[in-house]
């Protein structure tokens, strides 16, 4: 069985990864500092406790298991955090990188499947996103993911490292099966702090602006269901398998819903009320991120068939009344 270095295999994301490998005839090995994650999502593979800002730690794991590739989901990724406090994430998330790059190059691992974000995008009013728009990152957690990009690419051509990057937009959803699901400490994801609404473990939902230029004042996203996006990721990563160059892929539907339709909609999901009140605006905050790619359904053949927004909120409502990591 083929060993793959997942980090942050035990967070939302990578923990979901490790399932989907595990279903594809690979051996997830989880390295995680346990941040943000939870040591109980680890289910389908070996876990190493470990910090990408530790060098010999990351050296001794690519020696033990010699993976032929690597899935890098760990980062900081909260927004407004970013904005406050751009050094931690330029320090955490680009100079791990670098680590973990340097350590896979030194072990002879060169495919390199990476988590980026369509935060490198920015904040740009009235157009639909492809993977060669712009990137105007408004905040340092989508400029640090853009950094990386660049690193990936510039190992590429000093190293041969070969990489498949994608940036996706809004995640949601979770595992069907209920092994793993989305459970953050402090929780800040629109529809998990949304069904904490409904379920009565927070008194309302804040709905962060409503003054933008859009149809009822709300911020636009484009959501994914993680496991549709995870698919993406397996086939990103046979694609380097079978010699495929290094790529580069949105990951969306093309449609995007308001903060209110989404409220709207976990309300006809659950059939319960969502409380919620109006707040200032977040900073950092873009307006609407919508995909308008369909390179990875070109190239990768990939669907995004879970993707519909009531799909996403069923799931997530499942895992939110039945799952949970120890806290």
């Amino acid at each position: 069985m083929k060993n793959v270095l997942v980090t942050g295999g035990a967070g939302y994301i990578g923990s979901h990864a490790c399932k989907t490998l595990k279903a594809n005839g690979y051996n997830p090995v989880t390295f995680d500092n346990l941040s943000t994650g939870w040591q109980d999502a680890v289910k389908f593979g070996p876990f190493e406790q470990g910090d990408l800002l530790d060098r010999p730690r990351l050296d001794a794991v690519f020696q033990k298991y010699k993976p032929i590739a690597v899935m890098h989901f760990a980062a900081l990724s909260q927004v407004g955090e970013s904005f406050e406090k751009p050094g931690l994430y330029w320090h955490n998330n680009v100079t791990g990188s670098i680590h973990l790059i340097e350590a896979a190059i030194a072990a002879g691992c060169l495919n390199f499947v990476f988590s980026s974000t369509c935060a490198t995008y920015g904040d740009q009013d009235n157009v639909v996103l492809d993977e060669d728009s712009r990137q105007l990152p408004s905040n340092s957690y989508g400029s640090s993911k853009r950094a990386i990009e660049e690193m990936l690419r510039d190992f590429g051509r000093s190293d041969g490292l070969r990489h498949v990057i994608f940036r996706y937009f809004n995640v949601a959803g979770a595992d069907p099966d209920g092994e793993v699901g989305e459970f953050h400490r402090p929780e800040t994801h629109l529809i998990p702090v949304l069904l904490d609404a409904v379920a009565g473990k927070r008194d309302a939902l804040t709905i962060h602006g409503t003054d933008y230029d859009t149809p009822d004042g709300t911020c636009i996203r484009d959501y994914v269901h993680v496991m549709d996006l995870i698919d993406a990721h397996v086939r990103g990563l046979k694609l380097l398998e079978d010699g495929g160059e290094s790529s580069v892929f949105n990951l969306g539907t093309g449609h995007g819903y308001s903060v209110r339709q989404v409220i709207e909609q976990a309300g006809v999901v659950t059939n319960r009320p969502v409380v919620s009140h109006e707040g200032p605006r977040r900073a950092g905050d873009c307006v609407k991120l919508v995909s308008g790619s369909t390179r990875a359904e070109q190239v990768l053949g990939w669907r995004a068939d879970r993707s519909s927004l009531p799909v996403m909120i069923a799931d997530a409502w499942r895992w939110h009344q039945n799952g949970h990591y120890d806290a």
